[in-house]
């Protein structure tokens, strides 16, 4: 069960009456100004249980935030944990005719500010947990696709999948919640093989801010593909929630490989290995995993995860398949890493060893952390072209050291999608101004490299200006339109993505 649900539901005792609730980040007053006939109304939208909307400080502070370095943003004036589509329909029908914020809340582990509150916000703000709608509503094991709700999280779908042969393999690195990842446009470390959401959602449950319920390809559908109309799914994918809230998702499952091999291989250059990921892909070989790790992450992962690696630049490989074809496979991948300057490639079927050697990949980030304890990590995220990925690394890299920062590299190379972590002090306003400063400077080299300044954390509260480059000002300017005619009134996860 999701952890937030297993807390907020603990602190939701601790609910009392608006305006009587201590707050070091936010003063009430834009709430204040709401009527207790406003504030009755919002709670008989979820049939008047006052543990279903509450102004618990505690509970604020816990659904006003997530992953990222926004850590001193307002609270949330009020928190509602709808049960369904429909309560949510009936809360969005009122914020919408009052002109209340709402920001839809999966799991928190966003790294952009998306759930976060603007700053100098004037209007009262809603925080909608989704955690009470976590049910799988309908699973086809036929046809590979399933009906989840948003409380769902990745991880609990695969609990439930497990004793079917079944799995989800989109893997952002945290228990999110499935509908919070269609919301995102998540990626990770399998989609190079099994593809991002976008490619791996059918279809949507949608309430928009006028509290219409509509699905985008139509109720009930989940073929696999279709011609019929606008791809309204893909328009709802990766809007962050400023379109409208996501209740449901039917999703594309994949049957569990019959077997399944790791493999690492080292290398002396950063160009070498970039060469090999290269050469693997142009070859075409079926890889499920591909990650990049840097002498200083590798070094990070041996103390942290008590390994011994050696601390050079660092491939890990994933097959997937029959016995037979992932043996040919991994030693396909040996041949071509060796002509690429490759040395210690070594690959294993069994569990225990093949847990041991991703488990330096999964437990990366903290293990950087650790390196610098009582700092912050920023992570920054683009994609370019795998061509492109060294030169673009090699800047990103100079860039990171001029001004005066360190950085681990940790790379989906397979996509040409990298991670720059950054160790920062996040009460050092200086160390903070020149961090806006770096991160903007590394998606302005993604672009310069025909490439995007974020691959899968998307836009958030940061990369707003990024975003407005990178699509030119027409294309921005028809985002912007789009997000006002389904949001005329801006009450959908205001100043988030788009200047409006």
């Amino acid at each position: 069960m999701n952890k937030y649900f297993k807390l907020g539901r603990q602190l939701l005792n601790c609910s009392r009456p608006l305006g009587q609730q201590p707050d070091y980040r936010r003063s009430l007053s834009a709430a204040a100004q709401m009527s207790e006939s406003y504030i009755e109304q919002l709670r008989s939208c979820v049939s008047g249980d006052t543990n279903r909307l509450t102004s618990s400080s505690a509970v604020r502070d816990l659904f006003g935030k997530d992953e990222s370095h926004f850590i001193h943003s307002p609270l949330p004036d009020l928190v509602a944990f709808p049960n369904s589509s429909q309560e949510v329909s009936d809360l969005l029908k009122f914020c919408h005719t009052n002109n209340i914020n709402v920001v839809p809340f999966g799991t928190g582990t966003g790294l952009e500010g998306g759930v976060t509150c603007p700053e100098h916000q004037k209007r009262p703000y809603l925080s909608l947990s989704m955690t009470n709608m976590a049910e799988i509503t309908a699973l086809n094991v036929e046809d590979f696709d399933v009906t989840v709700q948003p409380g769902v999280t990745r991880q609990m779908l695969n609990d439930a999948l497990r004793d079917k042969g079944l799995w989800f393999p989109v893997d952002p690195g945290a228990d999110a919640s499935l509908c919070g990842m269609c919301a995102t446009s998540a990626s990770g470390t399998n989609a190079v093989r099994y593809g991002t959401m976008r490619e791996n959602v059918l279809n949507l449950e949608v309430v928009l801010p006028d509290g219409t319920i509509c699905h985008t390809q139509g109720k009930g559908t989940r073929a696999r593909k279709t011609a019929a109309g606008l791809n309204l799914t893909n328009l709802f994918v990766g809007s962050e929630g400023t379109l409208g809230v996501i209740t449901g998702a039917t999703l594309r499952i994949h049957g569990i490989p019959e077997a399944s091999v790791v493999a690492v291989c080292t290398f002396s250059s950063l160009e070498e290995a970039v060469e090999s990921a290269t050469m693997v892909m142009q070859c075409g070989v079926p890889i499920a995993r591909m990650e990049l790790l840097d002498p200083a992450s590798i070094n990070a992962c041996n103390k942290y995860s008590k390994l011994s690696l050696d601390t050079k630049h660092t491939l890990f490989f994933e097959f997937h398949g029959s016995e037979r074809g992932i043996t040919e496979q991994a030693e396909t991948v040996g041949e071509i890493t060796k002509d690429c300057g490759g040395s210690n490639f070594e690959f294993a079927k069994e569990m225990e060893r093949r847990n041991e050697l991703w488990k330096a990949r999964h437990a990366a980030y903290w293990a950087i952390l650790a390196t610098k304890p009582g700092l912050k990590a920023f992570i920054t995220d683009v994609c370019v072209p795998i061509s492109n990925l060294t030169p673009c690394i090699l800047e990103v890299n100079e860039v990171i050291e001029t001004n005066g920062f360190m950085a681990n590299i940790v790379g989906h190379v397979g996509d040409g999608n990298f991670h720059s972590v950054l160790m920062y002090d996040a009460n050092d306003k200086s160390e903070e101004e020149r961090l806006k400063k770096v991160t903007t400077a590394v998606g302005d080299l993604a672009m310069k490299y025909h490439g995007t300044c974020t691959g899968e954390h998307g836009v958030g509260l940061g990369k707003k200006h990024l975003l407005k480059k990178e699509v030119g000002p027409e294309t921005y300017a028809l985002m912007q339109q789009i997000k006002r005619t389904l949001d005329p009134n801006c009450i959908m996860n205001p100043h988030k993505v788009f200047d409006v």
